[in-house]
């Protein structure tokens, strides 16, 4: 089978790092070959570093600053990491992406939601994801797996990441390749929720 490219995304809180460990050792189980697992921004050397400067608390970013330093570490993971892996035929799982920009920096932070696609889709945007799988959660459910925040983009209020909970359902309905998956159930539920939007995009 051809290799996927699969993206986990949802708000903080939404439980993204440990659907992406279970996805990936079922993705190990039934390949035989472990996929490559890569967090954006970060998993290359100038991710990190942007990752750095976009969640540094002592910094003040416009959306549209965050736009551009999201949209460049995207396109490095994009040219580095995950074309060469899918060309080597492993998959590939990704905490967060489109869907990550356009409700954060659109939704919530106010930008025109066609300019922001434009430019993902012009500079970060090959190769395209299989599926996109939106962990839903409540803010409140959010926020207490969360606790208290961590970095910049975490500590913009309640406020803020309901408008980024609404954009993440917004993009789902508009998407066809997304799924939306309630993620308030227990791991094991959940998984077996987003193994089914992996397998049915096979």
């Amino acid at each position: 089978m051809r290799p996927l490219f699969v993206v986990l995304d949802g708000a903080d809180g939404c439980g993204k790092s440990t659907q992406a460990r279970m996805l990936s050792e079922h993705l190990q189980a039934a390949r035989g070959v472990a996929p490559v697992h890569v967090r954006e921004p970060g998993s290359t050397v100038l991710g990190e570093r942007l990752r750095a400067i976009l969640f540094d608390r002592s910094l003040e970013l416009g959306p549209e600053v965050e736009l551009l330093l999201f949209a460049a570490a995207r396109a490095q993971l994009l040219r580095e990491l995950v074309q060469p892996a899918l060309a080597s035929g492993r998959d590939v799982v990704c905490e967060r992406f489109h869907p990550s920009t356009f409700a954060y920096q659109s939704v919530a932070g106010g930008m025109d939601p066609e300019r922001v696609m434009q430019l993902l889709l012009q500079h970060a945007n090959t190769p395209e994801p299989d599926v996109m799988v939106v962990l839903d959660v409540p803010l409140q459910v959010a926020l207490q797996r969360r606790g208290a925040a961590s970095d910049r983009i975490e500590a913009k209020g309640d406020a803020f990441h309901a408008k980024v909970i609404e954009g993440y359902r917004v993009w789902a309905q508009r998407h066809a390749r997304t799924r939306l998956v309630d993620a308030t159930s227990s791991p094991e539920i959940v998984h077996a929720a987003v193994w089914k939007a992996v397998s049915d995009a096979r």
